[in-house]
């Protein structure tokens, strides 16, 4: 039987939609908010606004991209949560309302589970069990995965993200936001041994990147109080050793889990794995380790649609449809 599905994805300020058939990406298109880079950050009410204006036109765009009509599709895929709860509401209202008047099931996805699981877009593609290292602006995550349907979380941040550490310290450098992608960049010609920051030792699988942000801020305060070009002078070398700390503390909680868990098969996933630096140290650690490792695409890494199609075809085969009652949440356990 083929099976067709229209994704949506608007859980922060990337509207996307997507279309998968039997398990291939058809189409996978998104519109990004460029309004909030004045403000340093995503501000709610303006991204749940131009998730309104976006979401016809780029549904559109994407059932043309993949040759696909409404009549054509099987099921309504939307990411139910986390996010932002206005952006996800308007997401979800108009699957919704898709979903009843086609009359095709609905289906709500989990946006982290389906970081996850966008590992299993493309070949090659992990083996069951395999272990996913997901980072992002608002999670970090080692993920257990035994199966489509069964993930469990085994160790995660008990403060701040890894994503929220790299724009955080891009901000006390006085980089524009979002300020990441600008470290990654920088970081490519510094010396990553050239400062030294502290890598918190918490024990088990958990991460923790708080007192990382602190002591970053008080040693950028010491140098620039006897040099106020201190940080021009020395952005690339200041980028590349703060990269590499964060690097190093994933790796090593990850080979911590494969150790304990005995899985070779490891992923990475989330907005945070297009860093060029977490990519070539997965790769890196996995050959020494001798670890089966898988990198999405670009496109699938960031917020995109085509992870909630994805997820939501394993769903749909097992048949785990969605009620219209369903509301989407900010937070969501799994």
């Amino acid at each position: 039987m083929s099976v067709t599905i229209l994704a949506i994805e608007s859980s922060c300020d990337e509207t996307s939609a997507a279309v998968c058939a039997d398990g291939k990406i058809l189409s996978n298109f998104i519109a990004s908010q460029a309004v909030h880079e004045q403000y340093g950050g995503v501000v709610p009410e303006l991204a749940s606004r131009a998730h309104m204006q976006n979401i016809v036109p780029v549904v559109d765009k994407a059932l043309k991209e993949a040759g696909k009509q409404l009549s054509d599709l099987d099921a309504i895929a939307f990411t139910q949560a986390p996010g932002l709860i206005g952006s996800l509401l308007v997401g979800a209202q108009f699957a919704k309302s898709l979903s009843l008047a086609l009359n095709k099931p609905l289906i709500a996805v989990h946006h982290m589970q389906a970081h996850v699981l966008a590992n299993l877009i493309d070949d090659p593609k992990p083996s069951f069990p395999f272990l996913c290292l997901t980072v992002s602006g608002g999670h970090t995550q080692i993920v257990q995965c035994d199966s489509p349907h069964q993930l469990r979380i085994i160790g995660e941040t008990i403060d701040d993200a890894a994503g929220e550490a790299f724009d955080k310290s891009a901000k006390l450098l006085g980089l524009p936001y979002p300020g990441g992608p600008l470290i990654d960049k920088y970081a490519k010609t510094g010396k990553p041994d050239r400062f030294k920051f502290p890598e918190p030792q918490i024990p088990g699988l958990d991460f923790s990147f708080s007192g990382l942000k602190t002591a970053i801020l008080y040693f950028l305060q010491e140098n620039t109080k006897t040099n106020p070009n201190f940080v021009e002078e020395n952005l690339a070398d200041i980028c590349a050793s703060i990269q590499h700390r964060i690097i190093s503390i994933l790796m090593n909680k990850l080979k911590k889990a494969t150790i304990e868990t005995g899985i070779k098969d490891v992923c990475i996933a989330g907005g945070v794995s297009a860093n060029s630096g977490l990519r070539t140290a997965l790769k890196e650690t996995g050959d020494k380790m001798k670890w089966n490792t898988f990198i999405p695409a670009f496109q699938y890494c960031t917020d995109n649609a085509g992870m909630i199609a994805i997820t939501a075809y394993y769903k749909f085969l097992a048949g785990e449809y969605t009620p219209l009652t369903a509301s989407p949440s900010a937070k969501a356990e799994w």
